[in-house]
């Protein structure tokens, strides 16, 4: 059933002709080339600890071990977690500095004030331990107060910078949708990229400027969604059954989803208002791992390509040698294929087709025997040394040595887009895609030319989606080997 959005008033709104918008920045950046708020909250509680460590060794090196040193150092593990109990690193869009130091000061004090009790109670050298500790509580205020105020002024900077602000669209033209645009116009806590509305010719062509884009089936295939962090639902509370219906419509997309209600009080919607404009800085980028986990993933993505680069230089060239004397064309095959969050990356091959058949968009999968494939290009689809130059996308954080294996955009398998065919095709996509995988590891190489190849590919991608972990990623690299030269059914 239609509502009503408040067109008339949203129209009076001043409006871009290039569909940018006002909330939209003058450059957009993937999710994954963006600075990621999770990582940057770990490295400031890194900080901390480091500072918190090297306070308790200046205190007590060379002295030796004591009931003061006992107490100084469950200060330092105190403050370590007061830190955390105090909200000291959700770091919001809306924050004050000087509220922010209270968070700081208060956990160094809570801590402190725990162990002076415990000092006065329980120590037999009570007046000098409690010295020691107000001392410390001192430094460890001044300490800290100095590190949280330059990091506070950085990533108010970032955020000015728009690489620390939030990238939202809205589905749903509603009054809801007009009053978080004109909240976010008057504070620029976000971005809003556009709306989508399902009404057709009777939507809005913009709310306050904030372009309307489509229909809520564009919201998946459209070409913003990689730069995406949330998806606004804003519907009227009592619409139970169109609420359901967009959540399912919206299943396939790997970006966060939110509901905005249309119709609570004022109070109510304020609140959920602020839930969207006053994001945590970890909530941020999409993350969907352990940061640690994700920074030994790319240290290791990183170190191994490059030794293998090295170690394979001679190999390398010689394929790039035997290519271009096999047949006519460029030694390399680039397609754009899916990367993390659905953005479009250029992936490189060396090319194993002859290059007047070359498919770029995979409009036909290689079959055994086919005519396409050149000489060399047959030895090296077997043995998988065709893939070696993804090794370049992996240095760039293209793509990690693990995941789901990327897809040419728009591949078909029996006519069909391969995408259509699973709705959870897109969740495959919240990992960046890998040179190797567990699809890859359990059977699932080569073309998906069927219907049932796919939802298998998906599933297995999935699996690994949410199992990850540095372990498993060891253990898929130590069984890729092993698993390509042992097969000789699967047509690559």
């Amino acid at each position: 059933m239609p509502y009503d959005t408040g067109a008339e008033s949203a129209e009076r709104g001043p409006f871009d002709a290039n569909r940018r918008g006002p909330l939209r920045p003058s450059r957009l950046a993937s999710a994954r080339s963006r600075l990621g708020g999770a990582s940057l909250t770990r490295l400031i509680q890194a900080s901390d600890l480091a500072l918190v460590a090297g306070l308790f060794y200046a205190k007590c090196v060379g002295d030796a071990l004591s009931g003061a040193n006992v107490l100084l150092l469950a200060a330092s593990m105190l403050v370590a977690a007061a830190l955390v109990s105090f909200d000291a690193y959700k770091l919001t869009a809306r924050e004050r500095l000087y509220h922010h130091l209270y968070k700081v000061i208060g956990a160094v004090g809570a801590s402190s004030l725990v162990l002076l009790t415990f000092a006065s109670l329980a120590s037999p050298e009570k007046q000098a331990n409690i010295l020691r500790i107000v001392d410390w509580c001192l430094i460890a205020v001044a300490v800290l107060g100095a590190s949280h105020l330059a990091w506070f002024t950085y990533i108010r900077r970032m955020r000015r910078q728009g690489q620390l602000t939030p990238n939202l669209i809205i589905v749903g033209a509603t009054p809801a949708a007009q009053r978080l645009i004109a909240v976010a116009l008057s504070n620029r806590d976000v971005n809003i990229l556009g709306v989508f509305d399902d009404r057709g010719e009777r939507a809005p062509k913009h709310i306050f400027g904030v372009p309307v884009l489509g229909r809520t089936a564009d919201v998946k295939s459209h070409r913003l969604l990689p730069y995406v962090d949330r998806i606004v639902i804003a519907v009227p509370s009592g619409a139970t059954a169109r609420i359901a219906q967009l959540i399912a419509e919206l299943a396939p997309c790997p970006n966060d989803i939110s509901l905005l209600m249309d119709g609570f009080d004022a109070a109510s919607e304020q609140a959920a208002q602020e839930r969207l404009l006053d994001m945590p800085l970890s909530h941020l980028s999409g993350v969907r791992h352990g940061v640690l986990q994700g920074a030994v993933k790319r240290v290791i993505d990183v170190t191994f390509s490059i030794a293998a680069i090295i170690v394979l230089a001679p190999a390398l060239a010689a394929i790039s040698v035997a290519i271009r004397m096999d047949s006519p064309g460029p030694v390399l095959f680039k397609q754009r294929r899916h990367g993390y969050m659905n953005e479009e990356v250029l992936v490189w091959k060396f090319r194993s087709m002859r290059s007047e058949m070359s498919d770029y968009a995979a409009a036909r999968q290689v079959t055994a025997d086919d005519d396409r494939v050149t000489k060399v290009g047959k030895f090296l689809r077997r043995t998988s040394l065709d893939e070696l130059p993804q090794l370049w996308n992996v240095i760039r954080g293209e793509m990690s040595l693990v995941g789901p294996r990327p897809h040419a955009i728009g591949m078909l398998t029996n006519g069909a887009e391969a995408s259509k065919l699973v709705e959870t095709y897109a969740h495959r996509h919240r990992m960046k895609p890998g040179l190797t995988g567990w699809a890859a590891v359990n059977g699932s190489r080569g073309p998906v030319d069927t219907a049932d190849a796919v939802r298998r590919r998906v599933s297995l991608d999935l699996e690994y989606v949410e199992r990850q972990s540095v372990w498993l990623d060891l253990s898929i690299m130590a069984r890729t080997l092993p698993c390509v030269l042992g097969d000789t059914q699967t047509v690559r």
